[in-house]
């Protein structure tokens, strides 16, 4: 599958889906939303969700948990029915309950953030998510990193041995949702070096992509 969005292209305006069940919903956020991005379709339930980003092929999808339509499985219902497009997606809910966020996280979405968020944080998470960073509204991050700390993929390996001290830090802050840019300011170095460290994460690592390295550091509770 080819990706064919062009993250570095400041020139090309991000497309949005929003899905929610109640239209109130969706005019008050795309009413929110920055001016830049073009919200292109929109979504009820389950069936109408996948039909539209089928059809637009958006570059992010602010997602609801809680749909009706379809077998039942709401918003992580919609992401793995798309499983096969190049589309990201936020959850957008008034849900803060674990079991919510970790459903759609483990069904593939790249963030969760509540519509206590304001326009403009909104906006932004959208931007991080359609740039290839994870989004959690700061209470939320933790169930993220409880879930994916269990089990197996808890198990410890040496994988931790071969990075650096500097490498955890960076590691630790990308598992907790922060951008590149925040890693940056968080640990005063520039967004080049942070991006170098992410560089020898993946070759030490053998991590193919640039967005695995969050997922293995969620997974070792590197808090």
């Amino acid at each position: 599958m080819t990706d064919l969005r062009q993250e570095g292209s400041p020139s090309r305006r991000l497309r949005l889906v929003i899905v929610d069940d109640h239209s109130i919903v969706r005019a008050g956020v795309r009413a929110g939303l920055d001016p830049d991005l073009e919200v292109v379709g929109e979504g009820a339930d389950v069936l109408s969700a996948v039909a539209v980003v089928h059809a637009e092929l958006p570059d992010v999808v602010l997602l609801d948990v809680h749909l009706p339509g379809g077998d039942g499985g709401g918003g992580a219902e919609v992401i793995r029915r798309c499983s096969d497009v190049a589309t990201r997606f936020l959850a957008l809910s008034v849900s803060d309950a674990a079991d919510d966020v970790v459903s759609v996280i483990r069904a593939g979405a790249r963030g969760y953030v509540t519509k206590a968020i304001g326009g403009v944080e909104l906006s932004d998470a959208v931007r991080r998510v359609a740039g290839g960073d994870a989004v959690f509204s700061p209470r939320l991050a933790g169930f993220v990193l409880d879930a994916f700390g269990t089990g197996e993929a808890a198990v410890a390996d040496d994988g931790l041995d071969k990075l650096s001290a500097r490498e955890r830090e960076v590691m630790r802050l990308i598992a907790r949702g922060y951008s590149y840019r925040e890693v940056a300011g968080e640990l005063f170095i520039s967004v080049k070096t942070v991006e170098t460290h992410v560089s020898a994460v993946l070759r030490k690592l053998q991590l193919s992509s640039r967005h695995e390295p969050t997922r293995w550091a969620a997974t070792r509770k590197l808090l």
